[in-house]
């Protein structure tokens, strides 16, 4: 069959279109209500999906205040200071709230969560086909070297109009025979900014790699698979690049273990112990137990873009006894995350933006350090529930609050 035209404008005669068209397939609550502040959100705009919001908090955190030094993009931490934040989460999971609220309270009766971010970079993967590896290998060599000369022109009148926001921080090249992979990496505000970094790594390719480079390519590819966009790797999961790198820590007391957390010191590190080795015998790319439910909610609720849960989502989880009970860190190589542009400009996500105090520029940072921090506050009342014995707590959350049997 077919596919007949559809109307693809979402000025209000195209969206009273869609929605008769479909008014007998669903319920006419998904189209009562007023769309207008969606309506740059999404082509084809029809109707809305309402997720229920839970919030938790105030979980203490000492957050980093941080800034890009010029040109290279180095981050610099400036200073640090004891806050508190609410965390909204957009789910419909049932235990998630619960859970978390649990591990932000034993981090909290412990002295609080720690953040720190350690990088921030947006990387597109851009590629060039030459004849031989003799070419490529030439060609990389040269490209590495022409970061200053590129970040001018970038920012030269003629290119202005491309971004204010993005910009070049340096180029990585992986030669494979005739294949140059060019991995651009740039910074880009308080967005999560893969749209200007597309546009920037275009121009680059046919404006100034085209008419400067000694050895000319056969063709030139805008993303070779190497950039990491939206697809969990080992180079990201290692070295970051593709967002913003953040580390969340806590030093759980042996009291808070029992009070709070109901479990001990050895029963969590015998956890960490054989889920270490589960994830290796899996392959799995992350160590760590459940990062992107947390993610996920916080995401939804704050306009996040949902497809970038699964590299936002990698992450490296550490549990070591000290003389005051439990270390625990979580490390996010790659949380992409905005407090401008995108689903960040939709009422909802604003409120909620507002709420965690990440609302407009200046932002983010204080942003991936609250998501961290809740993903480390799941993963410690998750890993406590599974490390009792025969992990009855773990099994009793689920059964009682899973939903259907």
């Amino acid at each position: 069959m077919e596919l007949r035209r559809w109307p693809r404008r979402n000025d209000s005669e195209s969206i009273k279109a869609r929605q008769v068209e479909l008014a007998n397939r669903v319920d006419g609550h998904v189209f009562d209500h007023d769309l207008a502040p969606f309506a740059r959100a999404t082509e084809a705009l029809t109707g809305v999906a309402v997720v229920p919001v839970a919030v938790v908090g105030p979980i203490e955190i000492e957050l980093g205040e941080y800034a890009l030094e010029e040109p290279e993009g180095r981050l610099l931490e400036r200073g640090r200071a004891g806050d508190a934040a609410y965390v909204p989460l957009a789910n419909t999971e049932g235990g998630l709230a619960l859970s978390l609220y649990r591990g932000s309270r034993a981090a909290g009766e412990s002295g609080g969560f720690q953040t720190h971010v350690l990088r921030d970079r947006m990387t597109r993967g851009c590629a060039f086909l030459f004849d031989n590896a003799a070419q490529s290998t030439a060609f990389a060599a040269w490209i590495e070297t022409q970061v200053p000369a590129m970040r001018a022109w970038l920012e030269s009148e003629p290119m202005a109009g491309l971004s204010k926001h993005a910009k070049l921080r340096e180029i990585e090249t992986h030669v494979v025979g005739p294949m140059c992979h060019v991995l651009y990496a740039f910074t880009t505000g308080d967005a999560v900014g893969l749209n200007m970094v597309t546009r920037n790594s275009y121009a680059l390719n046919h404006g100034f790699v085209a008419d400067r480079a000694p050895v000319r390519p056969r063709r030139s590819m805008l993303e070779g698979n190497m950039g990491g966009d939206k697809k969990p790797s080992h180079r990201y999961f290692e070295r970051g690049g593709h967002g913003k790198t953040v580390i969340a820590e806590t030093t759980l007391s042996e009291r808070a273990i029992g009070r709070v957390l109901k479990t001990t010191v050895d029963d969590l590190l015998e956890l960490a112990f054989i889920g270490t080795h589960g994830a290796v015998a899996s392959g799995m790319q992350s160590v760590a137990f459940t990062p992107a439910t947390a993610i996920a909610a916080i995401f939804t609720a704050t306009g996040q873009d949902i497809g970038m849960v699964g590299t936002s989502s990698m992450a490296h989880g550490t549990a070591h006894r000290v003389d005051e009970g439990l270390h625990v860190a979580i490390r996010l190589p790659g949380l992409e995350v905005a407090t401008i542009g995108g689903g960040t400009t939709l009422p909802h996500a604003r409120s909620w933006l507002k709420l965690m105090g990440c609302q407009g520029p200046g932002k983010v940072y204080r942003l991936a350090q609250i998501v961290a921090a809740a993903a480390l506050a799941l993963e410690i009342s998750a890993s406590a529930a599974m490390a009792t014995a025969g992990s009855e707590n773990f099994f009793r959350a689920h059964h009682e609050r899973g939903g259907l049997r």
